[in-house]
């Protein structure tokens, strides 16, 4: 009688709290992060590249295609709840390029208050606490964007330096000193954003930083420098 009332319950909880592939917006089971047919469409590497700065960065996908149409649903879309999902291959590929190193807290980029207060989520914030969560490292919000610039998407290439300079600051500096840390973000293009708050994060004296992100923009200045590691 409790399997058979235990089935109705799930069925009724998969009917209320539909889960659907991020990639494609198709219906999946609620335990899965993207549906079969998407799945067999990932590549079998994972992509590394640096910062400015020169710190490593690495992404399971290039921004084209599903993967990008996945971002796209999570930012813009109010689908937040996508982060669980896409940070399982976020994960997969920090485990294979940093498995032998030992990270003290995960922290993310953080958006200005009023960017937050129009989309209602920071999306990187959402990745880094999941990862940090499926990681089991404490996610620390360590930086704070204090200076409304615009959207680095919305420039170009060879304004974004000056658009980040000095737009984050450390919250606390006793936060990070001497940690080991995992910056995330969710995309990297010409590898501005995340290098200036990796330099904000070295100057408050952080022991070391290494950054992730769900995809690697091709058309960036560092697309020469991309490389596809086999899984």
């Amino acid at each position: 009688m409790m399997k058979i009332v235990k089935r109705f319950i799930n069925f009724i909880y998969d009917i209320v709290f539909t889960v659907k592939c991020p990639y494609c917006r198709a219906v999946i089971p609620r335990r899965e992060f993207a549906c079969e047919n998407c799945k067999k469409k990932f590549p079998k590497h994972y992509i590394k590249t640096y910062t400015v700065g020169e710190y490593t960065c690495v992404a399971p996908f290039v921004y084209k295609d599903i993967y990008a149409k996945a971002v796209k649903n999570f930012k813009f879309k109010s689908n937040g709840v996508f982060a669980k999902q896409l940070s399982v291959m976020m994960v997969s590929s920090i485990n294979r390029e940093y498995g032998n190193e030992k990270f003290d807290i995960i922290t993310c980029v953080p958006m200005h208050k009023n960017s937050l207060k129009e989309r209602r989520y920071n999306h990187s914030e959402l990745l880094a606490r999941e990862c940090a969560e499926k990681m089991n490292i404490p996610f620390v919000q360590t930086l704070e964007k204090h200076k409304n610039n615009q959207a680095q998407h919305k420039i170009k290439a060879s304004m974004r330096a000056d658009n980040v300079r000095g737009v984050y600051r450390t919250i606390d500096k006793e936060l990070v000193r001497n940690k080991n840390i995992l910056l995330i973000d969710d995309i990297i293009t010409t590898g501005n954003t995340l290098g200036e708050c990796a330099k904000m994060l070295r100057l408050a004296g952080c022991k070391s930083i290494r950054c992730a992100t769900f995809c690697v923009t091709a058309t960036g200045n560092k697309a020469n420098s991309l490389k596809n590691i086999p899984i």
